[in-house]
């Protein structure tokens, strides 16, 4: 059963009517959220304060409850006994949750040691294929995979747990009723199919800068590990990653080229103690112990000595031409066989013809 309190529901509306203020406060986002309604209208009200208290008192919560059963929504607030235990953990956790896909699905899910996989939007190819080949593996090994739907390795990781035909949870910046950003319209009808899309912004609601960060809060509450593939010096991920260490939350991260701007921030958590993390099986093994749950390995057909030799050296960085030359392969048996590894699902092709391997 979905429903929310009256003072919830205000709570969230509140977010919603502050959201150009709260850009003041994107940088001490979550200190601002965890205000109670009359400190954050004052902290950041502005002179509309007033105003803003006339439409706080005056908001309607069985309008809004129309407006999110309208938009196919379902609600559970913090007042409920069945609310997410992990997200009381933070210093503000959302009043009202909205949820797409299910309330009862998305409950059941986030009680199966869900893992956030997070990292840049601009992800390299092969931090895309980590995350897709993490988000396969959790999936397969029955645990719920987490992210944020945003291009790069956020979507990677809820396609490859979708390819596994395992259900999946996004936690959007914006209205859980629409995609963002809106080019992953096909991906969020995909998820929430099978899983859940949350946030705890009402329908309507814009997305402002704030919100990004804000909802990086939710997604550390939530996991039960947060993983790392890539990371900027300044990426998201790493406030992700910030948020869930603060809570007392494991978080691991995947090593990447030193040369690598992608890694920067990733490999600055591994320095800093974070858990090396290149595979399903030791986020499996950070969680319930070493060798205690194991990571479903996928059937792939073994490979012939000079397919090996062609696979290392696409692994190694060459391009299609180099990693042939390589191997000792002529151009076009070369491109033969490389279309035979790729059938068997141990390579990608990439933009350009380039191929890339599947973890």
């Amino acid at each position: 059963m979905s429903y929310a309190c009256d003072c919830c529901i205000a709570r969230a509306w509140l977010l919603s009517r502050l959201g150009g203020h709260l850009e003041r406060a994107r940088t001490r986002i979550e200190e601002t959220l965890a205000l109670s309604d009359e400190d954050l209208i004052a902290a950041v009200g502005g002179r509309n304060q007033e105003q803003v208290r006339s439409e706080l008192r005056g908001a309607d919560p069985e309008t809004a409850r129309r407006r999110t059963r309208s938009a196919g929504l379902e609600l559970i607030c913090r007042c409920d006994p069945r609310y997410p235990a992990r997200l009381r953990d933070l210093a503000s956790p959302p009043a009202v949750l909205h949820v797409a896909g299910g309330l009862e699905r998305f409950l059941e899910l986030i009680e199966k040691d869900p893992v956030a996989i997070v990292g840049a939007r601009k992800g390299s190819s092969y931090g895309l294929e980590v995350a897709r080949a993490l988000g396969r593996d959790l999936g397969r090994a029955g645990l719920t995979v987490l992210s944020g739907m945003a291009l790069g390795i956020d979507s990677a990781a809820h396609s490859g747990a979708l390819a596994a035909d395992a259900p999946t949870v996004s936690v959007l910046p914006g209205p859980s009723d629409r995609p963002y950003p809106s080019g992953r319209a096909p991906l969020h009808r995909r998820i929430i199919a099978t899983g859940a899309a949350i946030s705890e912004l009402p329908p309507g609601a814009s997305v402002w800068r704030w919100t990004f960060p804000a909802r990086n809060r939710v997604i550390a509450g939530i996991a039960a590990m947060t993983v790392v593939v890539e990371a900027g010096g300044r990426s998201g991920a790493l406030l992700t990653a910030a948020y869930a260490q603060a809570i007392g939350r494991p978080v691991g991260a995947v090593p990447g080229l030193v040369t690598s701007p992608h890694a920067a921030g990733s490999n600055r958590l591994l320095a800093r103690g974070a858990k090396l993390v290149t595979g399903a099986q030791e986020v499996l093994d950070h969680l319930f112990g070493a060798g205690v749950r194991k990571a479903v390995s996928e059937e792939r057909s073994p490979l012939e000595p000079d397919q090996q030799r062609l696979l290392a050296a696409i692994g190694d960085g060459h391009d299609t031409p180099a990693a042939l030359a390589r191997a000792g392969f002529p151009a076009e048996e070369g491109l033969a066989r490389l279309a035979t590894l790729e059938l068997a699902g141990y390579v990608r092709r990439g933009p350009g013809g380039r191929f890339t391997v599947v973890p």
